[in-house]
């Protein structure tokens, strides 16, 4: 038979798909995965009972264009402050400080008054017991538990204290005790009394103007600073307009309790409209007082007008004007009444902007085009006879002077009405009303989401345990990444798992699995390796076969064991040798004594024969005998020669289970004395790098390395299915035999006759 540990033919059994190897990364790391996404869906749902509540309300503000005063001569005047309002401008005022201020003082948000509530649980439990509670957890540290509140109307402190918590504790007869520790002496007070402290820190000065709660009960009060509190309110506010050149503005507010968030949009709301209205009434009263102040001087200049014109008529005359001159009189009144209310719109607009502002500099345009005009129709004035040159001079300037005269006084009046009819071009649309369901927590979509990232990050533990700490999962990677034959797969037992975990628990020494459930599909596949070993040791130099592996932990004495069993179940004489004589418990499957035994041997202090234990008619055992911290010392002795050729002889199958050869040298200096020799790897535990180096060490003194055996198979697993199909080993065996035919029995049997 070839000894050689080449590849063996190649079988196309295709790639294993990716979703495959998913699959089979979660059925293995199934316990890892429910755990992590366990832990983040408890945080998840924990996150859900346990955080506040927050609520959102909103407001609806539609910004006006003008307030509708009429047009007249002068171009109305008085709309000049009622320019296009954009509502991006509208949006800053609304969050200015001049607006916002009105709440932070009218609802004295810079003052926090909240009933102390137990960490974590405190809030939620809260919010859903009615009443007043009992405070304190055990009597202690004051607690509320229930519908606690407290309206405090002064608190003023200086400014070293500002931010700093105090605790208000409410007493019997509708007092109180404020204090927090780096007062001199607590503060005592009545409800809705002004009490005022002077310490030597500075003054305090606190109003309760309410105080729900049993006695005991303690409330966190801070005081704010006013900018800050105004700036985090300002943060906190969320104006847009709700479409495009819509002039509707959308004012939102998100906060932990609905009366509060609806008072501060709605107070917010006010302010704006009440500035609005209050510009608009200014800028109203100035420009009334420019009129006023022009009004006298335009008279004057209607009555000389009129005047020139009256003396004129009597000198010479009534005259009628021709067909053109008409029409150049009105002209010509026209274009002088443009100019004259464009020098008027001027002068009031040069009191709110400077020269070089875009509305000053188109005026002076539209100036300048007006004169322009002007000097045009002059020209055409001088094409006249001199006699309608001045009638129509003195007429033109009876009609401008008279139309300036009454559209000022037009305007006048109009201005009054808007000072005094107190109208802006803002108005509330909807106001805030107090939110009735939270929009904060969103608990479906937290759920959801915890349930969702849970499986990722269980998944992505799962791989990181995999590329980190994850051996070797199947046969084919050990073939084509080390080249060394895998002689055997020996699956994962799950009765040697229950038998472990039964013995554990009654402290006792589980049955060989051989021996309680000989047709488990491991035993069946150490009986498929019992049979090529037959076909092999024929062969082979010696008789002996040493089992070693990488690491400890690996199953490797559970395959000695049960080989070494299922190879004198066939009737061959067997001789299982525990050579790890440093930490060899291999006697506790037999439940017999660790010495005498092979370190025994070795060191001379007793015969092969007198060491070795019956096991049953063909099986023998050779336990590990005295703790030696000489062991490869005892190995290296030439009785260890001598001592392997006596066991060869007397037996037709020697099974050598050695200590771990990447930990001590021990396997490698019994490797070149057994002509087979057996690495024995784990599925998922043992990496390929160990198995190179354990094959490398092993190579590099011996040629007897015939393969790998692959023990702890998942067979379960979906890439272990959808690769070898029916070919898994599977539990398939006649009727378990009765108590006086089982194995364990005839080991006993034989135990007993040698005992005798």
């Amino acid at each position: 038979m070839n000894r050689a540990s080449g590849p063996l033919p190649e079988t196309d059994l295709g790639d294993e798909p990716e979703l495959v190897r998913y699959v089979d990364l979660v059925l293995t790391n199934r316990w890892l995965v429910a755990g992590v996404a366990a832990i983040v869906f408890t945080v998840g749902t924990a996150y859900v009972l346990l955080a506040r509540p927050a609520y959102e309300s909103n407001l609806l503000i539609q910004v006006e264009d003008n307030t509708g005063s009429a047009d007249t001569l002068l171009g109305s005047v008085s709309s000049l402050f009622d320019a296009k309002v954009q509502a991006a401008a509208e949006i800053e005022i609304l969050k200015s400080r001049m607006v916002v201020d009105h709440a932070v003082k009218n609802l004295r948000l810079y003052i926090e008054a909240t009933p102390k509530r137990f960490p974590l649980v405190g809030n939620a439990i809260a919010a859903r017991t009615p009443g007043l509670s009992r405070p304190g957890l055990l009597g202690l540290g004051g607690y509320g538990w229930a519908n606690e509140s407290i309206d405090v109307g002064t608190f003023d402190v200086p400014k070293a204290f500002e931010d700093e918590t105090f605790e208000l504790t409410a007493l019997s007869g509708g007092r109180f005790r404020l204090d927090n520790g780096d007062l001199d002496r607590p503060i005592e007070g009545a409800l809705g009394q002004l009490v005022e402290s002077t310490q030597a820190g500075g003054t305090f000065r606190i109003r309760v103007s309410a105080l729900q709660g049993n006695p005991g009960v303690v409330f966190r009060v801070k005081r704010r600073s006013e900018l800050k509190t105004l700036q985090k309110l300002q943060r906190q506010l969320n104006v847009s307009e709700i479409r495009k050149q819509s002039n509707v503005i959308n004012v939102s507010l998100k906060g932990e309790d609905p009366d509060t968030v609806a008072n501060i949009l709605n107070t917010i709301g006010s302010a704006y409209v009440a500035q609005n209205v209050k510009r608009k009434s200014a800028e109203a009263e100035k420009s009334l007082a420019f009129l006023e102040s022009v009004t006298p001087q335009l008279k004057q200049n209607l009555e000389r007008a009129e005047a020139k014109y009256n003396a004129m008529r009597r000198k010479r005359g009534t005259f009628d004007l021709g067909i053109e001159a008409q029409a150049y009189l009105q002209d010509s009144i026209a274009t002088q009444a443009t100019l004259l209310a464009l020098q008027q719109k001027r002068a009031d607009a040069s009191t709110r902007f400077a020269p070089d502002h875009p509305d000053m500099q188109a005026l002076d345009r539209q100036i300048d085009g007006a004169k322009q005009k002007i000097d045009g129709l002059s020209a055409r004035l001088r094409a006249f006879p001199d006699i309608e040159q001045d009638e129509l001079r003195l007429r033109r300037d009876v009609e401008v002077s008279n139309a300036m005269y009454v559209g000022v006084l037009n305007n006048i009046q109009q201005l009054k009405l808007v000072s005094a009819g107190k109208v802006g071009n803002v108005r509330e649309v909807d106001n805030a009303p107090v939110p009735e369901e939270p929009v904060e927590p969103r608990k479906a979509l937290i759920l959801a989401l915890s349930a969702i990232l849970g499986a990722m990050l269980g998944l992505m533990a799962a791989l990181a345990r995999e590329a980190l700490f994850g051996g070797v999962k199947d046969a084919d990677d050990i073939e084509r990444r080390t080249g060394l034959t895998v002689y055997g797969t020996i699956p994962d037992s799950s009765a040697q798992r229950a038998a472990e975990v039964s013995a554990a628990r009654h402290r006792s020494i589980p049955q060989l699995l051989a021996d309680e459930n000989p047709h488990d599909p491991a035993i069946e596949s150490l009986k498929s390796l019992r049979t090529a070993l037959g076909l092999a040791l024929p062969d082979a130099d010696n008789n002996r076969v040493l089992l070693t592996g990488p690491s400890p932990g690996i199953g490797k004495s559970f395959v000695s064991a049960n080989l070494a069993t299922v190879m004198a179940a066939a009737g061959h004489r067997v001789l299982l040798v525990d050579a790890d004589m440093r930490r060899g418990h291999l006697n506790e499957s037999f439940d017999l004594p660790s010495s005498p035994g092979l370190s025994d041997v070795l060191a001379g202090h007793v015969q092969l024969r007198g060491a070795t234990r019956r096991v049953t008619d063909a099986l023998d055992f050779l336990p590990a005998g005295t703790p030696s911290p000489r062991a490869s010392e005892l190995l290296l002795g030439e009785s260890t020669l001598r001592s392997l050729d006596e066991m060869s002889a007397a037996y037709d199958v020697v099974i050598i289970d050695t200590p771990p050869v990447l930990a001590v040298s021990d396997a490698t200096i019994l490797a070149p004395h057994c002509a087979t020799t057996f690495l024995v790897t784990r599925a998922r535990q043992t990496t390929i790098g160990e198995i190179a180096e354990s094959a490398k060490q092993l190579n590099r003194i011996s040629s007897g390395l015939l393969g790998v055996l692959f023990n702890g198979v998942d067979t379960r697993a979906f890439g272990y299915r959808s690769r070898y199909g029916a070919y898994r080993y599977a539990p398939y065996g006649p009727v378990e035999p009765s108590d006086n035919t089982h194995p364990a029995a005839g080991r006993r049997a034989c135990a007993q006759r040698e005992a005798s």
